[in-house]
């Protein structure tokens, strides 16, 4: 890219990070999860499910998933029996996600090297940037929540836009 700002160019060089640094915690998630018979997308459902019952679409929001991929992990869920639905009082068409006793256990059993792993992680680096670094992306998440500008996507100020070319 062109003619960004500093802060700009900067924001472009930590987005091709974050989705790198994504794709690895999957893979290693992965990794980790496979022993207990997980995926690192199972895996996060679970543990989202921890909170208390929610639905599909809720939980698809709170990773920044697509519906239907978080619902078709459920489904996967409920067929091992490590979740079940109810119905949704606030809803009909979304039911409610619940952990069963076995998912509670298999969040449980995976506890433990999660914690080793995260220490791993952690072990590096500055405890300082950690925070500043989750400060960054909690608020990169709200000014993303807010959507894109007209003229990225060709709304009424795509005029204004001019190809750098």
């Amino acid at each position: 890219m062109t003619d960004l700002s500093p802060a700009a160019e900067t924001l472009s060089d930590i987005t091709t990070e974050l989705f790198a640094v994504n794709g690895a915690l999957l893979r290693a998630g992965d990794a980790l999860s496979a022993r207990f018979g997980l995926t690192s997308a199972r895996w996060q459902v679970l543990g989202l499910l921890a909170e208390g019952p929610q639905s599909a679409a809720h939980l698809a929001r709170e990773r920044g998933l697509r519906r239907q991929a978080v619902q078709q992990t459920v489904v996967k869920l409920v067929e091992e029996g490590l979740v079940s639905t109810s119905p949704n009082p606030a809803d009909r068409r979304a039911p409610l996600v619940s952990l069963t006793a076995k998912g509670t256990d298999a969040l449980a059993r995976i506890e433990p090297a999660e914690r080793l792993w995260m220490e791993h992680l952690a072990g590096g680096l500055d405890p300082d940037d950690l925070k500043a670094t989750l400060r960054l992306l909690r608020g990169l998440r709200a000014v993303l929540a807010e959507g894109l500008p007209p003229a990225a996507v060709g709304g009424a100020d795509a005029a204004d836009v001019r190809d750098p070319a």
